[in-house]
């Protein structure tokens, strides 16, 4: 069942960059909790039309702001990692790569509106926005799939600092079922409705062929999974109330190469890439042109015996 998909990020670097998140993450609590009880410059006062809260946990924000969330997380373990801790919006949404204005109302969500002429406060704006995703408390990951990708995922030591902890790794080849990979020995694949009780597992990743995943998918949703993570080249079909994210490096892949195209063609035509005859695409899109170029040329000597 293993996926002989890329490798991400070495673990080495990875674990780095996870120990400076958890040092990032925990200084925002311990701000967090002097600005709870009063002591904040009056940032992160939260407005009631604005913001709703069940459990702790905010609703009502739009969908692409919560997408956009993640991202300011990382632009701000990033200033807090350089010592920074006061922000303008203009600076985070910079390093985020969005505009400003868009920023400041994805935050306005949040509660958080900043101080003029100051900006926000690092540390407690990186436990809002992770206290908003859910990120202050851990949640228990399941991955199915030990090949390559499965592999690099369970050595990435960023997760742990975003509250993510590796709970099983799952696979049914038998060659791979009881190696170590990581700190984890690798279990069957029918040990997983078990282990998700046991862990009280409630994300699933899917790092399997695709003629695997639908199943896997399956008994992730009967054993009570509501949020997965599919690597699979493969649109999962899940009932109501099931979240799926799909990531896919082939059609990222697939989406760079149209704007490389875009960008070659404004060029003159003596810098763009050499059309081949196995690889049309690179005359421009003109498997005429190639055509052209890879007939043998007649020459009247040869027209002659013809």
């Amino acid at each position: 069942m293993h996926s002989n998909a890329m490798p991400s990020e070495a673990s080495g670097h990875a674990a780095s960059n996870g120990r400076a998140g958890a040092n990032g993450l925990a200084n925002a609590k311990a701000n967090a909790k002097a600005n709870a009880k009063g002591n904040a410059s009056g940032q992160g006062r939260v407005n009631g039309q604005a913001q709703a809260e069940v459990n702790g946990q905010a609703v009502g924000i739009p969908e692409a702001t919560v997408a956009r969330l993640p991202v300011y997380l990382r632009a701000l373990y990033g200033l807090a990692e350089r010592g920074i801790s006061t922000v303008a919006s203009e600076e985070l949404a910079a390093a985020a790569g969005v505009n400003s204005a868009k920023l400041r109302k994805d935050l306005s969500h949040l509660g958080s509106y900043g101080i003029r002429g100051v900006g926000y406060d690092v540390d407690y704006l990186v436990y809002q926005v992770s206290r908003t995703l859910g990120l202050t408390q851990d949640w228990p990951v399941v991955i199915v799939g030990a090949g390559n990708l499965g592999r690099a995922l369970a050595n990435y030591g960023g997760f742990v600092s975003r509250g993510f902890t590796i709970a099983a790794m799952l696979d049914s080849d038998p060659a791979i079922v009881g190696s170590r990979i990581a700190r984890l020995i690798v279990r069957h694949v029918d040990e997983l409705e078990a282990l998700v009780a046991r862990h009280k597992v409630a994300i699933g990743v899917i790092a399997t062929p695709a003629g695997s995943a639908q199943a896997v998918c399956d008994r992730f949703v009967s054993a009570g999974v509501t949020s997965i993570l599919n690597f699979a080249p493969l649109v999962l079909s899940v009932p109501e109330g099931v979240d799926v994210r799909k990531v896919d490096l082939s059609i990222e892949l697939q989406i760079l190469a149209f704007h490389a195209q875009r960008r070659s063609a404004a060029r003159p035509p003596e810098s763009r890439p050499a059309a081949t005859p196995s690889n049309p695409g690179r005359s421009g899109g003109n498997p005429k042109a190639v055509d052209e170029r890879s007939r043998p040329q007649v020459t009247p000597e040869l027209a002659a015996k013809g």
